[in-house]
C-alpha cells in the first residue's frame, strides 16, 4: 500500500516576485514543503528559513582524514616497513611527502563531500526523482506546499494566498510516496 501526499502548486514566472511570495506565505502561517527553481536564486535560502549547510564541516573532517592517511601511509611505507635511503635523505623526509599528502587531502574531502551531498539530500540512483510540474527544469519556478503539513489551514486559503502573492497558476497535485 503506497502513500501519497497532497500538494498545492504556486507556479511562478520571475524570481523577483517569488522572493517576496515566500516571505508572504511564510508571514501568512503557511508552511511551505519547497521551492523548486530551474535556476539558483540568490536570497530564497534565508527567505525559506533553512540553516546553513554544514558541508563545508564534512568537507573539512574529510580532508584531515586524507592528510592523516597520507602522512600515516608515506611514513609507514617509507620509514617501517621498507626503509631505503634515496639521494642521501633521512627514511622520513616530511618535506617530500608534501605532494602526495595535498592531493590525497584533495581527493578524500571531495569524494566526501559527493557522498555526503549525495546522503544528505536523499539522491540515491534507484530512486525516482519527485517531479511535482516538468516546468521547473525549463523557466518556471514552482512553490510547494504540503497539505499535511498545513492541516490547520484551510486549501483555499493557500490557493488564494498563492494568487494574491502573485502566482501565475495555482495546481493540486498528489504525488505517490
Amino acid at each position: 500500500m503506497s502513500d501519497s501526499k497532497d500538494f498545492i502548486l504556486g507556479v511562478y514566472d520571475d524570481e523577483d516576485v517569488l522572493l517576496s511570495a515566500v516571505g508572504k506565505i511564510r508571514g501568512a502561517g503557511i508552511k511551505i514543503d519547497e521551492v523548486y527553481s530551474p535556476f539558483p536564486v540568490h536570497g530564497l535560502d534565508d527567505e525559506l528559513g533553512y540553516k546553513k549547510s554544514r558541508l563545508p564541516i564534512a568537507a573539512f573532517m574529510f580532508g584531515i582524514l586524507g592528510t592523516t592517511l597520507a602522512l600515516t601511509m608515506q611514513i609507514w611505507m617509507l620509514g617501517i616497513d621498507w626503509p631505503m635511503i634515496i639521494g642521501g635523505k633521512n627514511h622520513v623526509a616530511l618535506p617530500d611527502f608534501v605532494p602526495v599528502t595535498f592531493e590525497l587531502t584533495v581527493l578524500l574531502a571531495a569524494f566526501g563531500m559527493v557522498g555526503t551531498f549525495l546522503v544528505s539530500s536523499d539522491l540515491k540512483p534507484w530512486k525516482d526523482p519527485k517531479l511535482l510540474d516538468i516546468r521547473i527544469t525549463d523557466d518556471k519556478h514552482i512553490m510547494a506546499i504540503d497539505l499535511g503539513q498545513n492541516k490547520a489551514v484551510d486549501a483555499e486559503k493557500i490557493g488564494s494566498a498563492l494568487k494574491d502573492s502573485g502566482a501565475v497558476e495555482v495546481n493540486d497535485k498528489k504525488v505517490e510516496e
